[in-house]
C-alpha cells in the first residue's frame, strides 16, 4: 500500500507541474496581441478493482459497495478559452480587430494557411498587407504606392484615396473564417494556428455576417489572460504541489518505521 501511494503521489507531482507550466505560459503572453489563454484538464487514472460491487460476498448476498483504489491523475488535455480580449484603440489604420467570432487567414511559406487574431498588419515592399513576420494576408491585399486615408470598413472592405482620382477606389475584401469546433485548433508559434480534423473545415465569409464579428480598423484585440485569476491559480497548484510532497514524505517515513521495526 504505501508504495502505491508513492507512485499516485507522483502523478499528482508531474500533473502540478504541466499546469503550473500552462499558468507560465499564461503570464509569459499577457501582453500578447489577441493571445488566447489556456487550461489544464485533469482526469483520473485507471482504478484498481479489488472489489466490485454487486459480486457475491456469500451464497445469498452480494457486496453493496466495492473497493476501487485510484492510481493518481493525469493531464488531460489543455482547454483555449475562446472569449473575446479587450479592443484597444491604436490609431494605426493598418491594425484590425474581430469583434465577434473569427479569424484573419494568411498564408505561410510553402502555402499552408494559418488563422489567428491578431490583426497587427503593415505593408510589403511591394504594397500587399503582411504580418509583421511578412507573410501575406488571405485574401491578397494590394495597396498601391502613394496611397492615403485607407479604410477598412466592418465588412472587410478595403478602400483607398489613389493619385489622380477624386472618389475612394475599392481595393479588395478582407474575408473572415470561422470554424464549427474553434478550440480544435491546432496552435503554432507566433500567434497562429492551424487547421485540424477536430476543428472542421473553414467557413470563409463576409465579416459581419452569419456570426462572424465585424472588423475594427486601428484597434487590436489585447491578451483575454487575467493576471489575478492567474495568479490565484498558481497559488492553488503551488499548494497541491506541496501536499503531493509531502505525501511521498510521509509515506517514506512510514516505509522507514515499517523497516525499522521489522
Amino acid at each position: 500500500m504505501p508504495s502505491s501511494a508513492l507512485q499516485v503521489a507522483r502523478t499528482g507531482l508531474e500533473a502540478q507541474d504541466t499546469r503550473m507550466r500552462v499558468i507560465a505560459n499564461n503570464l509569459a503572453n499577457v501582453s500578447t496581441t489577441a493571445f488566447k489563454r489556456d487550461r489544464a484538464n485533469f482526469a483520473t487514472l485507471a482504478y484498481q478493482d479489488a472489489r466490485v460491487a454487486g459480486a457475491a460476498s456469500s451464497n445469498e448476498t452480494t457486496y453493496a459497495t466495492g473497493l476501487n483504489l485510484g492510481t493518481g491523475v493525469g493531464v488531460q488535455s489543455t482547454t483555449r478559452m475562446e472569449t473575446q480580449g479587450s479592443l484597444q484603440t491604436t490609431g494605426n489604420s493598418l491594425d484590425l480587430a474581430l469583434d465577434g467570432d473569427g479569424y484573419f487567414q494568411v498564408t505561410l511559406p510553402g502555402g499552408q494557411l494559418a488563422y489567428t487574431r491578431a490583426g497587427n498588419f503593415t505593408r510589403s515592399s511591394e504594397g500587399v498587407l503582411v504580418t509583421s513576420q511578412g507573410y501575406a494576408l488571405e485574401p491578397s491585399i494590394t495597396i498601391p504606392e502613394g496611397a492615403t486615408s485607407i479604410t477598412i470598413s466592418e465588412d472587410g472592405t478595403v478602400s483607398a484615396q489613389l493619385a489622380g482620382q477624386s472618389a475612394p477606389s475599392e481595393l479588395g475584401q478582407i474575408t473572415v473564417a470561422t470554424f464549427t469546433n474553434p478550440s480544435g485548433l491546432q496552435a503554432a508559434s507566433d500567434n497562429f494556428l492551424l487547421e485540424t480534423a477536430a476543428s472542421g473545415a473553414a467557413q470563409v465569409g463576409v465579416a459581419g455576417q452569419e456570426g462572424r464579428g465585424q472588423i475594427r480598423q486601428g484597434m487590436l484585440e489585447a491578451s483575454n489572460v487575467n493576471i489575478v485569476e492567474e495568479l490565484v491559480d498558481m497559488i492553488e497548484t503551488q499548494r497541491a504541489y506541496e501536499i503531493n510532497s509531502k505525501m511521498i514524505s510521509a509515506v517514506d517515513e512510514m516505509l522507514r518505521n515499517a523497516n525499522q521495526t521489522l
